[in-house]
């Protein structure tokens, strides 16, 4: 079951409709660049993070629950994973990920699992 990947911690400190685009995002081990887009949707929740020249240009969609915290002062959002771990995460398709199940399914047993550990 995937479903609990796409909702916040509640001990993140999201605040419902705050807009986190251009939010800094953190990995356990550094930068990994800035928020693009975001959902709050129930059950559909995730950040769109632009990784700028780390991942030359890449884009790399986050499922909600990757959120340790949220730092509105700051403009700063923590996640749970390593930068290897997010680089190496599925390839994020801006047509595919609002419809499709399989690429949705690929992300949750993906992050579910925490990733490959490095």
């Amino acid at each position: 079951m995937t479903e609990s990947m796409w909702g916040y911690r509640s001990t993140a400190g999201r605040l419902a409709g705050a807009d986190l685009t251009g939010y800094k995002v953190e990995a356990t081990d550094g930068s990994i660049g800035k928020v693009d887009k975001h959902s709050d949707e129930v059950d559909d929740a995730y950040l769109v993070v632009d990784t700028g020249v780390w991942i030359f240009g890449k884009e790399v969609l986050l499922p909600a629950s990757t959120v340790v915290s949220i730092d509105q002062e700051e403009r700063r959002i923590i996640v749970d994973r390593t930068k290897q771990q997010i680089k190496d995460a599925p390839e994020f398709d801006r047509d595919k990920h609002l419809g499709d199940q399989g690429y949705r399914d690929q992300l949750g047993t993906y992050y579910g699992t925490g990733g490959p550990h490095v």
